[in-house]
C-alpha cells in the first residue's frame, strides 16, 4: 500500500517571514520620514533580510532545536542586520538620520523579532504538549542502549511532538519478523521510523530501507560500527543523541529551494511570454483545421508528495477514450499530423511551463506518469516513490541520459528511476542549467525517441 508522506507546519516559516518583515518596515518611519526614501530602504531591507537569512539558516528552527542554538541565530542575523542598516545610510548619506535613531530602531527591531520568535516556539510547544496537535507519529526498531536513550527523550518531551507508539525488539525468544514491523508501521500510519542498525541484519535492513523508500517514510537511523551501504546520509542531534537520517535531499534546504524556484519562476516566464504568447495562436489553429477538440490536452498525474495535479500539453491525438490509459507507441494511430511535429520537437510540453509557474512542477525534476501508471509502477519498481520527494519536470537527468518516451520494459523504468534519484541526491542549479541545455539541443536536433 502507498502512503501520502506529510508536511507539518506548511504555513509556519512564510507567517514568520511576514511577521518580521512587517516589523522592519513599520518601525522605518522612526528613522525616515521622506516617502520616496522610504520605500527605497523598505525595498533594500527587506530584500536583504530575506537574502541573508536564507544564508544564515535564521528560520531553520526545528521542533528539536535547543535555545543554545536559537540565540545563536538571533545573535548572527541581528550583527547582519545591524551592518545591513548602516550600509544603506552609509550609501545614501544624504539622508537627514541621527546615529542615535538609528541604533534605536535596530534594537527595537531585533527585540521584536527576538520575541516573536520564542513567542512561536514557546506556543508551538504548549500547543503539542497540552493539545496533542501537530504531532508525528514515530516508532522504534530494536531495542538496546542508544535507542533506550531515544525512547526516554521522546517520552520526557512531549513539547517536541513525537509520539512514541511502540518499541520493537527484535532479539526476543518469541522474536518479532521485520515483516511484522512494517505491517505495524502500514497499519497505524507512522510517520517516522527509528532504527538501531546494531539490532538488524543486512537483510532486515535493506526490507526496512526498501519500504520506507516505496512508502514515503521518513527513515532515520542510530548511529553505530555497522556500514550503512552507499547512502548519504545526513547527521544531526536531538539533544546529545546523534541522529542520522537516510537521505539527504539539497532541494529542501532554503537556499537551494530559493535558486530552484527562483530559475523555475524566470525560466517558465521567458517561455510563456517569449514563445508561448505568439506560439499558442498559431499552433492552436493548425490543431483546430486538422481535429475537432481542444487546444490544450490536461491529464492527471502525480507530482510531489504523491499528490495529483493537472498536467497540460498542446494536443497532438485525436480525442479519444484511452487517452488517460495508454501510452502513445511509436506510429500510434491516435497522433494527428500536426501532432507528429510538435510531439518530435517537443512543443507539445511547452505549456507545462504554465505548470512551473503555478508550482505543480520544475523546469528540471524526475518526468510525472499518468496516476495509472504511477500505481502500476510503484507496485512492481523498487523506490520508484522516491522520485516524488521533489516535484516533478518538464525534463530530467533521465530524459537527456536516453531514457525518455515509451517505456519499453521494466529494465527500462528500473534506469529512469536510478537517474531520478541519483539527481534527488545530488542536486545542484549547474546540474538544472546543463540539463536545460541539453534538452534544448536534443529538441533541436529531434530526439529519436519523441514520437
Amino acid at each position: 500500500m502507498i502512503f501520502k508522506r506529510g508536511r507539518y507546519s506548511g504555513f509556519l516559516r512564510p507567517i514568520s517571514y511576514l511577521i518580521d518583515l512587517l516589523i522592519i518596515g513599520f518601525f522605518a518611519n522612526n528613522i525616515i520620514l521622506e516617502k520616496s526614501d522610504l520605500l527605497n530602504f523598505t525595498l533594500f531591507i527587506s530584500f536583504s533580510w530575506i537574502i541573508s537569512t536564507l544564508f544564515s539558516s535564521f528560520y531553520e528552527i526545528f521542533r528539536y532545536t535547543s535555545l543554545t542554538r536559537i540565540f545563536s541565530l538571533i545573535g548572527k542575523q541581528s550583527i547582519i542586520f545591524t551592518l545591513l542598516v548602516f550600509a544603506f545610510f552609509g550609501f545614501f548619506n544624504n539622508l537627514d538620520s541621527e546615529p542615535l535613531r538609528i541604533i534605536k530602531y535596530v534594537l527595537i527591531v531585533i527585540l521584536l523579532i527576538t520575541i516573536i520568535k520564542f513567542a512561536i516556539f514557546f506556543l508551538l510547544k504548549k500547543y503539542r504538549k497540552v493539545f496533542k496537535g501537530n504531532l508525528r507519529k514515530v516508532v522504534i526498531v530494536g531495542l538496546n542502549k542508544k535507542t533506550d536513550q531515544l525512547r526516554k527523550y521522546f517520552n520526557d518531551n512531549p513539547d517536541y511532538g513525537y509520539q512514541l507508539v511502540k518499541t520493537f525488539d527484535l532479539n526476543k525468544k518469541d522474536k518479532i519478523s521485520i515483516n511484522d514491523v512494517i505491517s505495524f508501521i502500514s497499519e497505524n500510519e507512522i510517520d517516522e521510523i527509528y532504527s538501531s542498525v546494531a539490532e538488524m541484519n543486512n537483510k532486515e535492513l535493506l526490507s526496512l530501507i526498501d519500504y520506507a523508500d516505496n512508502n514515503l517514510k521518513i527513515l532515520k537511523f542510530l548511529p553505530d560500527n555497522k556500514e550503512i551501504y552507499s547512502k548519504k546520509l545526513d547527521f544531526t542531534y536531538y539533544g546529545y543523541l546523534p541522529i542520522l537520517s537516510l537521505r539527504s535531499i539539497p532541494i529542501d534546504e532554503p537556499i537551494n529551494l530559493f535558486i530552484k524556484r527562483s530559475f523555475d519562476i524566470f525560466f517558465s516566464l521567458l517561455v510563456i511570454i517569449g514563445i508561448l504568447s505568439w506560439l499558442t495562436p498559431l499552433i492552436g489553429f493548425l490543431i483546430k483545421i486538422e481535429s475537432k477538440g481542444p487546444v490544450f490536452f490536461k491529464q492527471k498525474r502525480n507530482g510531489l508528495d504523491y499528490k495529483e495535479f493537472y498536467c497540460y500539453k498542446f494536443r497532438s491525438m485525436k480525442p479519444n477514450p484511452e487517452a488517460h490509459l495508454h501510452q502513445i507507441r511509436k506510429g500510434d494511430p491516435r497522433v494527428t499530423r500536426i501532432g507528429k511535429f510538435i510531439r518530435k520537437t517537443s512543443i507539445d510540453e511547452l505549456p507545462q511551463f504554465i505548470n512551473v509557474l503555478k508550482g505543480d512542477m520544475s523546469v528540471v525534476g524526475p518526468r510525472p506518469h499518468m496516476v495509472s501508471h504511477t500505481h502500476m509502477y510503484a507496485e512492481k519498481i523498487d523506490k520508484f516513490m522516491v522520485r516524488h520527494f521533489i516535484k516533478p519536470g518538464i525534463t530530467g537527468l533521465a530524459q537527456v541520459s536516453g531514457f525518455r518516451g515509451e517505456v519499453e520494459d521494466d529494465d527500462f523504468i528500473k534506469n529512469r528511476v536510478k537517474y531520478d534519484i541519483y539527481y534527488l541526491e545530488n542536486w545542484s542549479i549547474l546540474m538544472d542549467i546543463r540539463i536545460v541545455f541539453k534538452t534544448v539541443f536534443d529538441a533541436l536536433g529531434g530526439d529519436d525517441k519523441a514520437y
